[in-house]
């Protein structure tokens, strides 16, 4: 049972903690909110445009934007836009993040610290601190139309998501001792 409400769950944490449908929506609404204003993403008065591919993500990215717009006098406009803008809000979350990051170590590959990171100077990830299940959860319980797409998984991401079932938080541990480094060397280079 949802422990606020007492109703049916829609979804468990790996604490057990359990939420219904409404206390789901309102949890992640929250969250939302909660990345925009931890990571400075957005400021009154910007133009934000934003991708929305048509899936589930992106419908996702769409209706909470629209929602934090309609409060927080910002304009946005969908891509693409002839109409110049200050930032683009990207449809990208913690799996995808994790995927790149964690690929990366293992191929050798460099990439620019502030590629991973939840802003840049010209681009920003609302959905950075949520997992595809949660995202696809809340469109779902929105009855958001999207496309059904497959995401081609390399034997890498598929790895990652079982060593996620065996090693629940993996993907978000991850991510976050990541951040801590990234802060860790800007702090330092600001010295």
């Amino acid at each position: 049972m949802c422990k606020l409400c007492e109703k049916n769950p829609v979804y468990e944490f790996t604490n057990q903690r359990k939420l219904c449908k409404n206390c789901f929506i309102y949890w992640f609404n929250k969250k939302f909110l909660y990345t925009i204003r931890k990571f400075e993403m957005i400021k009154p008065e910007e133009i934000i445009a934003y991708e929305n591919k048509g899936d589930f993500r992106g419908m996702v990215l769409e209706e909470n934007l629209k929602q934090f717009g309609n409060r927080a006098r910002i304009e946005l406009l969908k891509l693409p836009t002839k109409k110049k803008y200050n930032k683009i809000a990207l449809s990208s979350s913690l799996d995808q993040e994790s995927y790149i990051f964690i690929k990366s170590l293992i191929e050798k590959k460099t990439f620019k610290k502030s590629e991973l990171t939840p802003k840049t100077k010209k681009e920003i990830r609302p959905l950075y601190l949520f997992l595809d299940k949660e995202i696809k959860l809340y469109a779902d319980l929105k009855k958001l139309k999207y496309n059904e797409t497959k995401d081609k998984k390399s034997e890498w991401d598929r790895f990652i998501d079982k060593l996620e079932e065996s090693h629940p938080e993996i993907k978000q541990a991850i991510m976050q001792s990541y951040l801590k480094i990234f802060n860790q060397d800007k702090e330092k280079s600001k010295v």
